[in-house]
């Protein structure tokens, strides 16, 4: 018995002494993955088209910061946004569900109010998931997924502070009334003047005749100041620009709203497309100031930089900015959903790598899950392309990506699985097949020679979609 008890006196310490060196090493193995974790910053244009960036092929005009990314990581050549048009794009990256899924299908107005269609909470958003995990959370810029006021306010969906417009009616111009920051209404300098209803979307679309606080440099500011503040703890920056969307409600010749739009006045171009011009400069110099804060918080090496589009350009022939594919935005030939893709991130990605994943906008959220050492995330229609990233690991394939599109009258679908695309160009209409590895383009429709294949992306299609948001289409 006293034996026993002295045994036990005796391994008391040395137990002790281990449960402190487990515990010290389980200490350090979490700091450790806490700062392994990497800074993302995620740069989300409007409406830029897959030719109008350099590294891309662009001629007429050069944005040699943002072919930095290129050069200093990976390039894809087959990434497609979630959707041909601003907002269901945004939900299919923020939920990882394809538009078959996703609860906003269009750029549906809200039936009970101002603004979008709001996102609903019930709704699993990646921003949300990494802000349980300990990341600082921001979006500056355009939300486009509910007002302040509802349940879509992105400060209920992930993010801890918001600078911008939560409606994207709003952020067609570029020297508005106001922006927001949380839900605070800040009021600029500018005077602005609001189209009636009947003119409009609900009289929210606006001019300006008096432009003094230029809202994208005010949302590039607030986004730097953020990565200022963020940069000893692991952040997520959500940094979605309006550029180089258009002010539809303003004179043509006057719709590409860009402080220092006079470099292409000498060039044979419309107003409208030497603004554009400038404009896509102007976003590839604040992302030229990006990258050198980056280096000099010294936090370039573990900062994951991602640049993509929300969907195909409006087109201009003459600037070529959807390359060499078929259509522009709010169509879902290859022009309306093919994007640029560039990542950067030197820890992890060689520089000057190509990739020809077959990508789409509803594969960050796991990407970026994995990437942020998140595991316990829900199943979403979304791959992780990590692998592809960092070399390591089996890259998962699609079966095949698919989009369904809403609000713009006639609704479509499209279809890609390998190199075969199928589209609907209204539910009506029969599918039209094209071979993508010999006409990317999509100029030779194949289908009456492959009606097999036809008929099999038909039954996909029937599967995939749901078009069950019908009573708030085109409202």
């Amino acid at each position: 018995m006293n034996n026993d008890n002295q045994k036990s006196t005796l391994y008391k310490p040395g137990l002790l002494l281990f449960l402190m060196a487990l515990t010290i090493s389980a200490c350090r193995q979490l700091e450790e993955t806490v700062a392994s974790r990497p800074n993302i910053i995620f740069i989300y244009a409007d409406d830029l088209g897959y030719g109008d960036l350099g590294c891309y092929g662009q001629v007429h005009f050069s944005t040699p910061n943002i072919d930095q990314l290129a050069s200093e990581g990976m390039l894809f050549t087959q990434h497609y946004a979630g959707s041909t048009v601003c907002a269901p794009s945004r939900c299919v990256l923020m939920t990882g569900k394809h538009t078959g899924n996703a609860f906003v299908r269009g750029n549906s107005g809200n039936p009970n109010g101002l603004g979008q269609l709001p996102l609903p909470p019930t709704e699993v958003t990646f921003p949300k998931l990494l802000q349980a995990a300990g990341y600082r959370t921001a979006a500056c810029g355009k939300w486009g997924l509910g007002n302040a006021d509802t349940e879509g306010n992105p400060l209920l969906h992930g993010f801890d502070h918001f600078f911008g417009y939560h409606d994207q009616v709003l952020a067609h111009n570029s020297y508005p009334e106001y922006l927001f920051r949380n839900n605070e209404r800040i009021m600029l300098r500018n005077e602005v003047t609001y189209l009636s209803e009947e003119e409009w979307h609900r009289g929210l679309g606006s001019v300006s005749t008096e432009k003094v606080d230029y809202s994208n440099d005010l949302i590039w500011e607030e986004a730097l100041g953020f990565i200022q503040e963020s940069k000893e703890d692991p952040f997520f920056l959500y940094w979605a620009t309006t550029i180089p969307h258009d002010n539809g409600e303003a004179p043509i010749g006057q719709r590409f709203e860009v402080p220092d739009g006079a470099r292409y006045l000498e060039e044979d171009w419309t107003a409208d497309e030497q603004q554009y011009a400038a404009l896509v400069e102007h976003l590839d110099t604040q992302v030229g100031e990006l990258l050198a804060a980056l280096e000099e918080l010294g936090i370039a090496e573990n900062t994951m930089v991602i640049f993509t589009s929300d969907n195909g350009p409006i087109l201009s022939d003459q600037l070529e900015s959807n390359g060499p594919l078929r259509g522009g935005k709010r169509d879902l030939y290859e022009g309306g959903i093919r994007v640029p893709l560039l990542i950067r991130w030197p820890a992890q990605v060689e520089a000057g790598e190509r990739s020809d994943h077959l990508s789409a906008g509803w594969d960050f959220f796991p990407t970026l899950c994995d990437a942020a050492g998140i595991s316990d995330y829900p199943k979403t229609d979304g791959i992780s392309f990590l692998p592809t990233l960092t070399g390591a690991g089996e890259q998962m394939q699609h079966e095949y990506l698919y989009w369904e599109f809403h609000w713009w009258k006639p609704a479509r679908q499209a279809i890609r699985q390998a190199n075969w695309k199928a589209v609907k160009d209204s539910l009506q209409s029969p599918i039209e097949l094209y071979d993508l590895e010999q006409d990317p383009g999509e100029t030779q429709d194949v289908s009456a020679e492959h009606p097999a294949l036809v008929q099999e992306l038909a039954q996909k299609m029937r599967s995939a979609g749901s078009f069950t948001l019908s009573s708030i289409e085109n409202k």
